[in-house]
């Protein structure tokens, strides 16, 4: 069990006062029986000195120091009660596991980079551990090719094999030369991400689809199934062409925004389209709504990305554990019940 004190500073404020109320004390006790010289009449220790008055005064000093160590025992124990000893409750910890949902752009002009995304995918949630994840294809139309799961043993099989499908069709000379089962492979992969004719693309409504996969979206109101703790993020690969779509980018963002669903971009586009005006206004609606951006082409983007959805794991875990304190004064109630009882017991003794 851990303990945490949820007021660790009334501890401090509790001794420094009763500190200063006992220095007070002594202070007001040594001016009132001033220090004067006395005149011996009789000598106390002869007329005690006596076999039971020594034992009764022995066992007076006895009770006198047993009573104020459960006086200062209890003072103590009062302190660490006003601290507020408090515990994790671990349902609500593990309800706040991290849902996230890979959202991947199968249009035309991604067909040469979608395989090295799914390859980048599987390097991603190889380094995932609690989090429940799922991955959505998206044309003009969106189709779930896994549902939000912790199965990464599935997540990975499936990944591989999209990624091995569309390896096959990366390029137009591989499309020339590939054979009729890998051309009903690919149909059957992408089935469902076309059915709006005349369209392409579509990156604002393949977004909100992908936001769909997460419990409780409802189009830009705040998800409230489950716990109010529960995290969600979308990591968006894309090249950024887009057709004409219902929401534009800015637009979904808005609403992933509202909903509490952090939305990351991976760009996969071509190098030489890298620093367009519409590449630079992805990265900016991306970081402008909270997430952050990435480009296949600098640097090292899945481990960058894996470090940042580390980071805001364990932010987010903070705040679960923050808000899943609660009080256990149990044990220290108990306790500092029993410490008075002995006290007053000694003190009614002393009294007699």
């Amino acid at each position: 069990m851990n303990l945490e004190w949820h007021w660790p500073w009334a501890a401090a404020i509790g001794l420094a006062l009763a500190i200063v109320l006992i220095v007070a004390w002594m202070l007001v006790s040594s001016h009132r029986h001033p220090k004067v010289p006395q005149i011996p009449v009789f000598n106390l220790d002869e007329d005690l000195n006596t076999e039971h008055v020594e034992e009764r005064f022995h066992q007076w000093r006895v009770l006198g120091r047993v009573a104020t160590i459960m006086l200062a025992a209890s003072l103590l124990l009062s302190l660490a009660t006003i601290s507020r000893p408090s515990t994790i409750d671990e349902a609500d910890e593990r309800a706040g596991n991290r849902d996230i949902v890979l959202c991947l752009d199968v249009s035309p002009s991604m067909l040469s980079y979608d395989h090295e995304v799914l390859a980048s995918y599987q390097k991603l949630i190889a380094n995932f551990k609690g989090e429940r994840i799922g991955l959505s294809l998206f044309n003009s139309t969106s189709r779930t090719l896994f549902p939000l799961t912790d199965d990464y043993q599935l997540a990975s099989s499936q990944l591989k094999n999209a990624g091995d499908i569309l390896g096959r069709i990366s390029s137009q000379d591989k499309i020339d030369k590939t054979n009729p089962r890998t051309l009903q492979d690919f149909s059957d992969l992408i089935d469902g991400t076309q059915n709006r004719k005349d369209q392409t693309s579509l990156i604002g409504d393949g977004l909100v689809s992908c936001a769909a996969m997460l419990p409780g979206f409802t189009y830009g109101k705040p998800r409230t199934t489950g716990t109010e703790r529960e995290s969600a993020s979308i990591v968006l690969a894309t090249d950024n062409f887009s057709g004409k779509s219902t929401y534009t980018l800015s637009s979904a963002l808005d609403l992933t925004h509202k909903a509490g669903i952090v939305v990351d971009g991976l760009y996969a586009g071509p190098a030489s389209s890298e620093h367009d005006t519409t590449t630079i206004e992805m990265q900016r609606d991306i970081t402008s709504h909270g997430g952050s951006y990435f480009s296949v082409h600098s640097g090292k983007p899945i481990e960058n990305l894996v470090q940042t959805i580390e980071k805001r794991k364990n932010r987010d875990e903070q705040k679960v554990r923050k808000a899943a304190l609660v009080d256990a004064p149990g044990w220290w109630t108990l306790a500092l019940a029993l410490l008075v009882a002995v006290w007053i017991c000694m003190a009614w003794r002393l009294k007699r």
